[in-house]
């Protein structure tokens, strides 16, 4: 009987937990969205809702592929980039900091297997902040990363390696 009743607490907590971070999500509005449609998976084609990107994916060489093509793992690696070094410069505006010349975001990612069969990736990040003292430029880096919309989706997900170079 005891054990029913907390399998019926642990229930109701978690499905409150879950209807609160609905309610959240529900709350939340988007600042932007895009859509972007993918037939033939990693040996297919990519295109936007609006065509500004529409292009060819294909296998790494590495993993049996031909040379000449973009593949998902670049994307995410520009995507991420693209959007860190968005939100270190915005740290660095707020702080009222100036780099000698505009900051370096440099993203590797790797495809590794997970041992289940499965795959999962990891994200290097270096980053080069000219003229910025790098005790310092770490701290803008880690306050990026805190607002990083990248990081903050793959946090606890993705191993993500921070460094200043």
């Amino acid at each position: 009987m005891a054990a029913c009743f907390l399998l019926d607490l642990y229930r109701a907590r978690h499905n409150r937990a879950r209807l609160n971070k609905t309610l959240i999500l529900i709350k939340m509005k988007a600042l932007y969205q895009t859509t972007v449609e993918v037939t033939g998976g990693r040996n297919g084609k990519i295109k936007s809702e609006d065509g500004i990107l529409e292009l060819e994916v294909r296998m790494p060489k590495e993993l049996g592929g031909i040379q000449g093509y973009t593949n998902p793992e670049q994307l995410f690696a520009a995507g991420y980039a693209a959007c860190f070094d968005s939100a270190l410069n915005l740290i660095m505006s707020k702080e009222n900091v100036k780099p000698a010349t505009p900051s370096i975001v440099k993203a590797t990612v790797g495809l590794n297997s997970n041992g289940a069969g499965g795959f999962a990736l990891t994200v290097a990040l270096a980053v080069h902040i000219p003229g910025v003292e790098n005790d310092i430029a770490q701290q803008l880096v880690e306050k990026a990363h805190s607002i990083c919309p990248y990081s903050n989706a793959t946090r606890g997900n993705i191993d993500v390696q921070l460094s200043i170079v």
